[in-house]
């Protein structure tokens, strides 16, 4: 047992008072004579031992009554589990899980509900002169400061459901900044959450002692939910008129399994290709969509499919853009008749691209940047300024592919490649030898071949009659496309960084021949037009299909020229407009949308009402898996993690309100205390008047 106030024990010093006056007796007897005492001594040894129960019956009634209202000011508690009840204002942190998975149902109505109202029922446990701070996952800047009791209130009735969601680490950060900025020595966190796996993670928690952290679990009635995860091509690029394979991942995160539920592909927001899946408990499933995309420019799309009672992730959207034409610039040596036929007849005859040929001395170095693909061709030396906008070219997203000429200037092309951490040309090798090896991985060729064939025995490969052999630097990122007999890389391709952090940059294809067929006869064979043919598709840059709201996210564009007026990020129907940050830089300018996006959808870019482009978000899916942890789990995790100072508060009969006061205030025995006063006292009253 311990005292509020132990220093009112010094009064127990007053039980003295009752034992002096009992200790001296001040009542004066008078001395009567009697003729006859035989009767009378019996008389008096009868009343004198009476007398003297009687006395200390009231001493003990007087001393205790002293004792218990001694003790009843000096407020005695049991305290709860050992725990040290701090004395003066307290700073309180609650943080309020607004998530979509708070959506979910329980006996009480949804979590968020149950939430909001426990949220109230411990402000209620705390005195007037404490300061709270609510905080939902939105992070709003109107919550990073302490409040009393009637504002905290007011901030919980305007709270709804976020697609926003962070990690218990995050949370209790900004919560330990928070109390550690008030000022006030007591200081308390609470955490009201339905606990999902998907955002704990106690082990990297920056625990503050200083703190006293305790976890409120709420707990749904029904935990099933069958969602879209995410989606991709098995191309990176869409072609006109041409068949696309869309991938589907759904996840059922349910105790039930699911059949033959539908599933709807819209692209501009008509119907393609219906299907259905099938999906056991708890796992995942794939489901293939193919489509032809019959018309050029930006298509939005979105998956739907039915569940409930979580709806928000039934629809899952993504945008691609199907490309009129891929250009592509082919710089020539300054030779008469130095364009190459087969560039020709490749690049300028399908309708996939527009090429352009130009020669080395009248090159407007302006004009590199739009293109998608540039073909050095036979160039006989790479000068130090073409050197200097070919990198700034590859740098910012383009792809360059690269065939020797017969008499090359080694060092000039050895300081380009170098300049890329790319493996140079060493030397020329004169000796026969013909393609062995061909990647059948690499996506350049991975659909080109019916099957895979690994050796020239089975498959007739291009001859080479003199190649130049590469430097072999291991720390290089070469993949080899194609490889000769004797172990040396024919043609190789490289990811070359980006000058901005962060982003994709261009790549770098390094073919070892010239495409005169006094080096090979590559040219006219029929692995050359597929190889051409994907470099050059490859080479447009295109956006991600979807991005995922909460992110901060950098929408990268080609160079977006603004007018007077700023840019505007619009839905599809016009029911939300903004303004995003644009950054501009070199060939690229990126769309910083931070939090301004809150719906998941489809939306466009316009700049004075002429559209730049358009993407996608989604919700994030950490919410879609409602696999929580119970009370149990947690307490378990937390010992796991050896953390002393959290601790989980469980759902009993009682409110929080008292369950809370027994925590921080201990068992109070102040007024049982006061009662066992009143009975000895009472008790004494009743000595002195009944007993004679």
């Amino acid at each position: 047992m311990s005292f509020t106030y132990p220093a009112f024990l010094f009064a127990l010093s007053a039980i003295a008072i009752p034992i002096i006056i009992h200790l001296f007796n001040f009542r004066k007897f008078k001395t009567v004579y009697f003729s006859n005492t035989r009767f009378l001594k019996e008389v008096k040894q009868e009343t004198q031992a009476k007398s003297k129960l009687k006395h200390l019956l009231v001493l003990a009634a007087r001393i205790l009554a002293i004792i218990f209202i001694v003790l009843a000011f000096a407020q005695p508690f049991i305290p709860v589990e050992n725990k040290q009840i701090s004395i003066g204002d307290k700073s309180i942190s609650i943080f309020i899980d607004n998530s979509f998975s708070m959506d979910a149902i329980n006996k009480n109505g949804t979590l968020l509900d149950e939430a909001k109202k426990r949220a109230k029922e411990i402000v209620a446990a705390f005195k007037v002169t404490d300061r709270f701070q609510v905080l939902t996952n939105d992070f709003e800047a109107s919550h990073q400061r302490l409040v009393n009791k009637e504002e905290f209130n007011e901030f919980v009735d305007e709270i709804k459901i976020s697609p926003a969601t962070h990690s218990l680490s995050e949370i209790v950060s900004r919560q330990t900044d928070l109390l550690q900025q008030s000022g006030i020595k007591n200081k308390t966190s609470f955490i009201i959450s339905d606990f999902q796996k998907s955002i704990i993670n106690l082990e990297h928690v920056k625990n503050d002692t200083s703190i006293s952290f305790n976890f409120v679990p709420l707990t749904a009635t029904e935990k099933n939910n069958v969602y879209i995860d995410t989606c991709w091509f098995e191309t990176p690029v869409r072609q006109y008129n041409q068949i696309e394979k869309l991938h589907v991942r759904i996840k059922n995160s349910s105790d039930k399994a699911i059949e033959n539920n539908p599933i709807k592909l819209f692209i501009n927001n008509i119907q393609k290709t219906p299907s259905s899946f099938t999906v056991d408990k708890n796992t995942e499933t794939e489901v293939v969509l193919s489509f032809a995309s019959n018309q050029t420019g930006l298509q939005h799309c979105r998956i739907e499919l039915n569940d409930f009672p979580v709806t928000f992730d039934d629809k899952f959207y993504f945008s691609f853009d199907v490309a009129k034409s891929i250009p592509v610039m082919s710089i020539n040596t300054s030779e008469v008749n130095s364009e190459s036929i087969y560039l020709n007849k490749l690049f300028g005859a399908d309708s996939l691209f527009t090429l352009n040929n130009a020669s080395e001395n009248k090159l407007d170095y302006s004009t590199l940047s739009t293109n998608k693909l540039i073909v050095l061709n036979g160039l006989k030396t790479i000068s130090s300024g073409m050197a200097q906008e070919l990198k700034r070219f590859i740098h910012n997203g383009g792809s360059i592919l690269v065939f020797p000429g017969a008499n090359i200037d080694l060092n000039s092309y050895k300081e380009f490649f170098i300049s890329l951490k790319a493996n140079y040309y060493e030397r020329l090798d004169t000796i026969n030898t013909k393609v062995d090896k061909i990647n059948f991985e690499h996506p350049i060729y991975k659909d080109v071949f019916d099957k895979k064939i690994f050796s020239a025995t089975n498959l007739d490969l291009p001859i080479v009659s003199e190649h130049y052999v590469f430097s072999k630097n291991t720390r290089s990122n070469e993949e080899y496309l194609l490889k000769l007999q004797n172990g040396d890389v024919f043609l190789s391709k490289y990811d070359i960084e980006n000058l901005h952090a962060g982003q994709a940059g261009g790549k770098l294809y390094i073919s070892s021949v010239a495409l005169n067929t006094d080096f090979s006869n590559f040219t006219k064979h029929a692995v050359f037009v597929p190889t051409l043919y994907k470099i050059g598709m490859y080479s447009q840059r295109t956006q991600p299909l979807f991005y995922t709201i909460g992110i901060d996210n950098a929408i990268e564009f080609e160079k977006i020229k603004t007018g007077e007026n700023p840019i505007h990020i619009r839905s599809l129907n016009n029911d939300f407009d903004v303004i995003p940050e644009l950054r501009t830089m070199d060939l690229k300018s990126e769309i910083i949308v931070h939090d301004q996006i809150s719906n998941a959808g489809n939306y466009n870019l316009f700049s004075d009402n002429e559209s730049l482009g358009g993407f996608s978000f989604n919700f994030n899916r950490k919410e879609s898996d409602l696999g929580s942890y119970s009370s149990d789990e947690l307490i378990e995790l937390i010992n796991k993690n050896s953390f002393t100072n959290i601790k989980v508060l469980l759902a009993t009969s009682q409110t929080l309100t008292q369950s809370l006061k027994e925590i921080e205030q201990g068992k109070k025995l102040w007024k049982l205390c006061i009662i066992f006063a009143l009975i000895f006292l009472a008790i004494e009253v009743l000595l002195l008047r009944l007993m004679k």
